[in-house]
């Protein structure tokens, strides 16, 4: 081997960088373990979100710092945090979310509102239209005004579109065609704007290396945030429109008599027959008690008449002093059916005409009442007819946190010039009088106007926390979005399931990594040496370069390192077995080195099953998304490593064995005649394999058919839950329990330990608004309050870590984008095959190769589904169809197809420059490669094995169907696509 000092010193610069890069990964773990030590050292009940608050204290103190001085640079933990290995959010925990920016409201916004019946009812269909479409919002809009207006009403029309705000832009000589070009532009600029909005929201928030990207022209930003815990403060800033607006108020002793009025209007309507209850006399001693006492039976008569003040507590002024702002208290849980009767017809006709267009608005964060039942406040905003507010957010020159003269938390505003001029004009006509700062329909403070004001203004709240008010800062300072944005998909995996994934994982992969490593040398003996340090050299190298680039390294991207590890073995594999081969016939050490090593040898087979490989790694990383992403680039990389490692590294130490005249059998006294002389006759026994494969894959399909897969919630949509307990739980027992806060049962299933529970639901899955989540998760909460014992809801939410009962993880998958992922993946997988169907074709120049191989990945997909679909009621693991499955069905094919070409490879060999390939020259070709396919596979199934049983519950199914995938693989390549291939070629022969 040529230029051998040259690679050397490149693969000691390359391992000294890779360790140098993965380093930071193990200074950044030390002091956040010495922050979990100082936040458990002052935090006696082990409460999470405190944890999170003194484990932040303590990071924040050394973030400047110099925590690690290697002599010839120093760093702080802000640097070495940037340079670490990043973890998914399977493997650390936060959040990972696609937000929709709704450009039905863009149009709305455009339109100004427009209540032309055409214009709107074509926005209804297109809602309907889009739940079982793949078509952007805008065409599909389009395309139903078309038909609902046929030719009589056009989108330029002073009604619609036409308005003054678009009069540069559309005029009502243009076009349909050519306002929806104008819209589009509009509507991307909006989009844009909601993009720029959202990423400098997030780069505010604190965490580190998040992520923000668009997904194409639909409309979709998606945004990870690992290692956030707060999860409902990151979900807020997120959602968010920021919806500023300044508005006068009505005080409480304006609107009490209303309620007065409306209470017995509310009483009204709920009396009926169930609503007086008669406590009944069940004893005659009670009668008489009744007749000595001169009492009548009348007065045991207990009322509970339901009214307005049943679930309302006014707040009402008796004097002058007691006039506040504050017009009312509500019990939190009471809100939803307060707002019914403030919004019922027959209510609001009570109002006087001063305040006929008063709408009423809630604190923006409820208090504790003296019972410590959580209370909060109602507002009574001087609205008017267009509900336009005085002054809005748009004239917010800056905002930031400060605080006050108490060092309460503020937020400070600055305002434009414009915005000046309106404030100071509402305070001076308001001096003594209220006015309520309202940020998305909710009210942050409505003080009273002691004097005029100028460009300078403050929000503040009795109890707002400092991470409140820098929240409400970043939200002002940011921007507005232009339309809300709401989340279609989120997956959130707390912080103490992601260490218990990333040490159940770390700790199997180590010990898969040791099997391989004895298996190796117990088989290959010194030479089997060589190969175990080019291994470990590899994985090196795969850690080091995704530390180098900040890649994010996923369950599914460990799958792809662990094919990666078949390859790089099977890569030395066939390489030592060329030896052998050579050795067996008769050639010294260093010739048989030279031809195993040789393109003639071993070499041409290893590149076609790295170029197949790669092809699928490239197809998948283009249409791919989340997990199936992950590990296509793992995969990738793992691929460019392995080649290096396996062929010039493993060299380097065999060559140097051969100038020292070390011997080299290649085998051990345990492997020596393994698969020595073999003769099997494969290719006669291809029709009892043909029976076989079809009855298993006619099992499969009539159980897919009948009793179908288990599609996972990222396909199908819904939402999943998994709740750890603090005692042994029954599956069907809580199903049935939370059947009266869903409507149906959902599906229960035990996830891991009897301790931990995955409970998946559709419940309301198809209503929209940012407080839908939080109404499932508090009905989830009060369904399973009985197993819960004493933890509060606070406490049961996702985030932070959990010492007992809660939501360990979390996801939410919206049914229309549940059909996107579907796709995508069904793309993905297409595509690879395609590519790969091309690469074999062009690479063997027969078509029968192509086929072969191809038949055989189909067998392998559909046996791997069958299996799934036969046991997944009945294994005690989660067996479910997303997208972590596609990923491994993609490791199943990356594998089979591995095999198979090196198979290929040895056939093409020996039928090189004969006119037909029969099937002596393909048993012999088989046979040949047996001792390859087996010990590639065994050693692959070792690491598996080692993961399926020791890893996380969450990668579980994952690995099954790694597994099951190998066995099948390596069964396909001998019995299938071998045999496919040679009757093709029979058949174009005899043509």
């Amino acid at each position: 081997m040529q230029n051998k000092g040259l690679i050397k010193l490149f693969a000691i610069l390359f391992g000294l960088v890779s360790i140098y890069q993965l380093s930071f990964t193990f200074f950044a773990n030390k002091v956040e373990d010495s922050a979990k030590q100082y936040a458990k050292a002052n935090v006696s009940d082990n409460n999470g979100r405190a944890l999170a608050r003194y484990e932040r204290k303590y990071l924040d103190s050394v973030a400047n710092k110099e925590v690690v001085n290697l002599g010839f640079a120093k760093y702080s933990y802000n640097d070495i945090k940037n340079k670490e290995m990043n973890l998914g959010l399977d493997l650390k925990g936060g959040i990972n979310a696609i937000l929709q920016v709704s450009v039905k409201d863009i149009l709305t916004g455009l339109s100004n509102d427009s209540q032309n019946t055409t214009f709107k009812q074509a926005l209804a269909n297109a809602d309907e239209a889009q739940k079982n479409s793949q078509e952007n919002y805008l065409d599909l809009f389009y395309s139903e005004f078309e038909k609902l207006s046929n030719g009589s009403v056009k989108l330029s029309d002073p009604s619609i579109f036409g308005t003054k705000a678009l009069r540069d832009k559309i005029d009502f000589n243009k076009t349909n065609e050519q306002v929806k070009s104008t819209l589009q532009e509009e509507i991307n600029t909006s989009i844009n704007t909601a993009f720029e909005v959202l990423r400098s929201r997030i780069d505010k928030f604190g965490v580190v290396q998040p992520n923000i990207q668009r997904i194409g022209n639909s409309g979709r930003i998606q945004v990870e945030l690992p290692g956030a815990k707060d999860i409902d403060r990151v979900e807020k800033l997120l959602q968010s429109t920021a919806e500023l607006q300044f508005w006068e108020v009505h005080t409480n002793a304006d609107v009490q008599n209303f309620f007065f009025a409306a209470n017995a209007k509310v009483a009204e309507m709920l009396k009926d027959d169930s609503a007086t209850e008669q406590v009944k006399d069940t004893a005659k001693a009670d009668n008489n008690i009744d007749d000595l006492l001169g009492e009548s039976a009348d007065s045991t008569k207990v009322e509970t008449q339901k009214n307005l003040f049943s679930y309302l507590y006014p707040n009402v002024a008796q004097s002058q002093q007691q006039i506040s702002s504050l017009v009312a208290q509500a019990r939190v849980q009471d809100t939803a059916k307060v707002n019914s009767f403030l919004h019922n017809k027959e209510v609001r006709a009570l109002l006087p005409n001063n305040l006929k267009y008063t709408k009423f608005l809630w604190d923006y964060k409820s208090q504790a009442g003296a019972d410590g039942t959580k209370l909060i406040g109602l507002y009574a905003i001087k609205s008017n007819r267009k509900d336009q507010a005085p002054i809005e957010g748009d004239v917010i020159a800056d905002a930031k946190q400060e605080y006050d003269q108490v060092s309460k938390p503020i937020v400070s505003m600055m305002m434009n010039a414009v915005g000046t001029k309106k404030w100071s004009k509402l305070t001076g006509e308001n001096i003594g009088k209220f006015v309520a700062i309202v940020l998305d329909d909710y009210v942050y403070t409505a003080p009273v106007i002691n004097q005029q004001l100028g460009s300078s203004s403050s929000i503040s709240g009795g109890s707002m926390t400092v991470n409140e008010a820098q929240d409400i800062a970043t939200i002002l300072k940011a921007g507005k979005l232009p339309a809300p944005a709401r989340i279609i998909q989120a997956q959130v995996v707390g912080p103490s399931l992601g260490k218990e994934s990333i040490d159940a994982s770390m700790w199997s992969f180590g010990l898969a990594i040791i099997l391989v490593l004895v298996w190796m040398f117990l088989y290959y003996g010194r030479a089997g040496i060589y190969a175990n340090i080019a291994l470990v050299v590899n994985i090196l190298f795969i850690f080091g370069i995704l530390a180098s680039f900040n890649s994010v390294l996923t369950l599914p991207g460990i799958a792809g390192i662990i094919l990666t590890i078949g390859m790089s073995v099977d890569a030395n594999v066939i390489i030592f077995e060329r030896i052998k081969e050579a050795l067996y016939g008769g050639k010294n050490l260093g010739e048989s080195v030279d031809e195993g090593f040789s393109i003639k040898g071993a070499l041409s087979a290893i590149i076609d099953a790295n170029i197949t490989t790669l092809l699928t790694g490239i197809i998948l990383y283009t249409f791919g998304t989340g997990p199936i992403k992950g590990f296509a680039l793992t995969l990738m990389i793992g691929i460019a490593t392995s080649l290096f490692t396996a062929v010039f590294i493993t060299r380097l130490f065999i060559d140097g064995a051969v100038e020292r005249g070390t011997k080299l059998p290649f085998n051990t006294g345990f492997s020596k005649n393994w698969f020595r002389n073999i003769s099997v006759e494969f290719l006669q026994k291809r029709k009892i394999a043909y029976i076989i494969s079809g009855f298993f894959i006619a099992v499969g399909l009539v159980s897919i058919f009948t009793v179908g897969l288990k599609q996972g919630v990222d396909f199908k949509g819904g939402r999943s839950y998994v709740v750890r307990f603090d005692e042994a739980m029954k599956g069907n027992e809580v199903a049935e329990q939370l059947k009266d806060v869903f409507g149906t049962a959902p599906e229960v299933k035990t996830y891991g330990s009897d301790h931990q529970l995955k409970i998946t639901t559709a419940f309301k899955i198809d209503e929209e608004g940012t407080d839908v989540d939080e109404t499932v998760q508090n009905a989830l909460y009060n369904g399973l309050k009985p197993y819960l014992g004493d933890t509060s809801y606070d406490n049961f939410k996702p985030g932070f870590e959990k010492a007992g009962n809660g939501i360990m993880s979390y996801m939410k998958v919206e049914p229309t984008i549940a059909d996107d992922i579907k796709q995508s993946a069904l793309w993905a997988v297409l595509g690879s095959l395609i590519v790969v169907f091309l690469y074999i074709l062009l690479r063997f120049r027969k078509m029968a190769y192509s086929i072969g191989a191809v038949v055989a990945v189909f067998h392998d997909v559909l046996v791997v589904l069958g299996v799934f679909s036969l046991l997944y009621k009945f294994m005690p693991f989660d067996m479910e169809i997303g997208q972590s499955f596609i990923a491994a069905i993609l490791t199943v094919v990356g594998y089979s197809l591995n095999d198979t070409v090196v198979i290929f490879d040895r056939i093409r060999e020996f039928t090189e420059g004969k006119n037909s390939v029969t099937a002596s020259l393909v048993n012999k070709a088989l046979n040949s490669t047996l001792g390859r396919t087996i010990n590639t596979s065994l050693t692959t199934l070792l690491v598996m094995l080692a993961i399926f049983f020791f890893g996380g519950d969450s990668i579980k199914g994952f690995m099954f169907a790694l597994i099951v995938g190998v066995v099948v693989g390596t069964y396909s390549s001998l019995f299938v696509a071998t045999p496919i291939m040679f009757d093709v070629s029979k058949k174009e022969e005899n043509k």
